[in-house]
């Protein structure tokens, strides 16, 4: 059990949950969120226990416990998942490759949308494949393959996504929900290079949001056709678990859908189709042509 994690999640989760979701007055209050007597009420379960769970004293909490905590904390399925793993997390299986990997298939199958942008990334939000038009809508993204720390670390983010805050804090949450080991290593060090060089990372983390990407619509501001808007669906790659594949698509007939497809002449232009297929980003260890 990782009771400093589930010390941290509890905090963090009670500091989001306003009196009057449940319908008490709010009254003055020096912090944000619910009382840690609240809290035990709506948990059923004695302060002095609901104290111990926070300060990590209480290491075997029940299954009854955790659903009354999560109803309480108003976690959806997924972040009431994360709080039971954190209390009983998984056994280890065989280890996986030190390196995630697109498979050929699927590679082969974003070669075949020409007309939508489509990539590929693993469980650490790392682009593990993309397809000429997809390149070309993130080409703000440089050389670069790490999307969580380019969307904290690199200015362009900022520029592109329209409504950065909400793209970043999705960013910080689907991390955090596709990995509920909180001690994987290269969790731990990703999670504490963000956290020093960018102070937004570090404020969104201890929000300990846990929301996997699903789909949804965002806003963008390319550099060469201005401003887009994109809806996107979100799947699981059920043959390698924790990879995702993400398509983007325009409304049909919209000024959106135009610019989309001159996007893609642009890029067609300046990389022949002989050239520029769908790349798995690790064969050579960058993006080709530098782009995502």
């Amino acid at each position: 059990m990782h009771t400093k994690r589930l010390s941290e999640f509890l905090r963090a989760r009670r500091a989001l949950v306003r009196p009057e979701d449940h319908g008490m007055p709010a009254g003055v209050r020096r912090t944000p969120g619910l009382r840690r007597e609240e809290m035990a009420v709506l948990a059923g379960v004695s302060t002095d226990y609901y104290v111990r769970l926070e300060q990590g004293r209480e290491r075997n909490p029940s299954p009854q416990v955790l659903r009354a905590l999560a109803a309480a904390l108003l976690l959806r399925d997924e972040e009431a998942a994360y709080l039971r793993a954190l209390v009983d997390p998984p056994r280890p299986g065989r280890p996986g490759p030190a390196r995630e990997y697109a498979g050929p298939q699927l590679v082969s199958l974003l070669d075949t949308w020409v007309d939508t942008p489509a990539l590929v990334y693993g469980r650490y939000l790392d682009l593990l494949a993309v397809n000429s038009l997809g390149e070309a809508l993130f080409s703000w993204l440089g050389s670069g393959t790490s999307l969580i720390t380019a969307m904290f670390l690199e200015p362009a983010a900022r520029e592109f996504y329209r409504d950065w805050p909400v793209v970043a804090q999705g960013c910080v949450a689907a991390l955090r929900a596709a990995n509920p080991a909180p001690d994987d290593r290269r969790l731990q060090d990703l999670v504490g290079e963000l956290s020093v060089r960018s102070p937004d990372f570090a404020r969104m983390w201890a929000r300990h949001e846990v929301r996997a990407k699903s789909a949804s619509t965002k806003r963008f501001r390319h550099p060469l056709v201005g401003e887009l808007t994109l809806g996107f669906e979100t799947f699981s790659v059920n043959s390698a678990p924790g990879q995702h594949l993400v398509v983007y698509r325009a409304e049909a007939g919209s000024a959106d859908e135009e610019s989309l497809a001159l996007l893609g002449s642009l890029a067609l232009a300046e990389f022949p189709p002989d050239s520029h297929d769908v790349h798995d980003v690790h064969d050579e260890g960058h993006l080709p042509h530098d782009l995502p």
